[in-house]
Parts: structure tokens; sequence; C-alpha cells
């Protein structure tokens, strides 16, 4: 179930009301007239569940509700009430399967901002890596992924294009484009200095990697766990699984690309930076071209579904508590 704090100036708040008593899977209304101050207006409350919260929240932004008032849902964690378990029985679908647009919008715009610390992670991640790549070390490899932050801006870039934001799409790009760059740049310095101590070395690069010599050779199955990562991360993203998304970031090679590219560069390796460079770009085309075909399938799942429940004109099993 997901909970609603709504405030809405008084001369909407019967519509508001009005909605949420004829939206499916609804429970809980509570009118509190006149209390919200900043803005001013009324406070209503209700819950509803997972499956019905997209078709609700949409709704209440074309009430402009958004502009005039206030939207907050936050989810929640236990609910024992019979009027809940009604509710979400009378909603189409299951909740693990529903997609809430604009919390995936909200919370791919927050992960898909380059802030300082998007820049340290991803950059800590790609130096980890490069150890990783050098001693052929493939536990260094697979911890450098699930540090790699990178999945927020490609999650970003994915959304963008499903719903066509132009500014989630510029926000995520420079994210991503702007990341891996001084990402490897500063790897770049790192190699450098790691050779100048001693640590690192030229033939440690050329000689045999059984482990990780996969970072800067791409093939048909780059591509093919890239998309499959990168249905597995929307399907984490929509439906809250934040166990699955550690997965997916432990399944692809995009920072250990990146940092063998890196590595490369520094000691004149063309043909590993190359093929690393390659490896990068067919790893993020791969998680793009999955996570946009996988919204657009949900989407068009959830419109059907909605459609239906509308045209049947499933009943509701019974009211919603109202205090005023």
């Amino acid at each position: 179930m997901l909970h609603l704090r709504l405030i809405s100036p008084a001369d909407t708040t019967d519509d508001v009301v009005r909605l949420i008593e004829t939206t499916v899977g609804t429970a809980h209304l509570v009118v509190l007239p006149g209390v919200a101050r900043d803005p001013a207006g009324d406070v209503v409350l209700c819950d509803v569940a997972r499956e019905a919260g997209d078709g609700l929240v949409g709704e209440l932004r074309r009430l402009g509700l958004a502009e005039t008032g206030s939207i907050a849902v936050e989810d929640i964690g236990l609910s024992l009430s019979r009027r809940a378990d009604e509710a979400e029985a009378e909603a189409p679908g299951e909740g693990a399967d529903a997609v809430l647009w604009e919390g995936l919008t909200e919370a791919t715009h927050e992960e898909s901002t380059l802030s300082v610390t998007y820049l340290a992670f991803i950059t800590l991640a790609t130096m980890i890596a490069a150890c990783g790549v050098v001693l052929d070390n493939a536990v260094l490899i697979v911890g450098a992924m699930a540090v790699g932050p990178e999945f927020g801006p490609l999650a970003g870039v994915c959304t963008a294009l499903v719903r066509r934001t132009p500014r989630l799409a510029g926000r995520s790009l420079t994210a991503l484009l702007v990341g891996f760059a001084a990402a490897m740049a500063v790897t770049v310095g790192f190699t450098l200095f790691m050779d100048a101590i001693g640590l690192f070395h030229r033939s440690q690069l050329d000689g045999d990697r059984p482990n990780t010599a996969f970072v800067y050779a791409p093939d048909a199955f780059s591509l093919i766990v890239a998309v499959l990562a990168g249905i597995a991360g929307t399907l984490s993203l929509t439906s809250a699984k934040s166990g699955a998304l550690v997965g997916v970031a432990i399944s692809v090679t995009t920072v250990p690309a990146a940092a063998n590219a890196a590595v490369a560069l520094a000691y004149g390796d063309t043909s590993q930076t190359i093929g690393s460079t390659k490896q990068l770009l067919l790893n993020l085309l791969g998680i793009v071209l999955a996570g946009v075909l996988t919204l657009l399938a949900q989407k068009w799942l959830w419109t059907g579904r909605r459609e239906r429940v509308s045209r049947d004109g499933a009943p509701r099993t019974g009211g919603a508590g109202r205090a005023e």
C-alpha cells in the first residue's frame, strides 16, 4: 500500500475527495479542512494499493494539485486493516508488478544528478577496477562493479526516452559522460603514479589475464548479458527491489572496461584501449535498449489493464473512511 498526503485548496477539495472515493483500490480517506498553512488549504490523507497508485497520482496532477497544493507519496511498511486488504484485492494486478511512474521519474532524477558524491563513487570504482585488471583479480573487478553508480544515469536515460522528458535525458547523459570521462582521466593519473612507485607495470597489462581479459574483448555475449542486466535492473527499479539492483551492478562490465581503457591509455596500448572502449559502449547501449523496451512493455501492459478495469466498471467492496 501507498500513503498519500495531499494539500488541496479549499475550492478543489471536493473534486479531490470525489476522485479518491471513485478510484478502485483506495482506503482510509481522511479530510482535515483548513489545517494546511503553507500552502493554505485542506489536508487530505488516504491509502491506495500500489497497483492503483500511478493512475490516482496522474489524475491528481491533472487537477492541478502539484501546482496549487502538494502531493506526497510514501510506502507503507505495515498496514493491518481489513479495508486495506479489500482495497488491494480490488485493484488490478499485483503490487510488485506495478510501476509508479512519477516515483520512477523522481528516483532516476536524483540518481542521475552529477554531484561530487556521484563523481567520487564512479572514480573510486574505476580505480579499484584498474587494480583488478592489472593484478588479474576477479574479486576486485566484482567489487568495483558493485561500487559503480552508473546504473542511475542509465535508468534516467531510459525513463526520459519513454516519458519524453528532455531535461531528465540531458541530466542523465551529462552525469554518464562526464562521470566516465572524469573517472578515466583520474585513473590514467593513478596508473602513472602506481607505475612510478613500482606497483603497476606494463608487463602486467600485456601478460596473460584469464580472469579479466574479457573486459577488452567484446563479443556477442557482452551484448546479451548487457540486455539481460538492463531488463533486470529496470524491473528492480520499478518494483523497488534494491537487492536485485546490486546483482545487476555486478553483472555488467561498464566500470571494468572503462578502467582497462584508462590503464591501457596510460601505457599507450591502443589495441586494449579501443577494445575496452567498444566493450564499454556495447554494454551501455545494451542496457539502455533493454531498459527502454522493458519500460514500454510495462507501460503498455498497465495501460491495457487499467482500460479493461475502467470498461468493466469493477465494483468497490466498501467505502473509505472519512473524517471531517
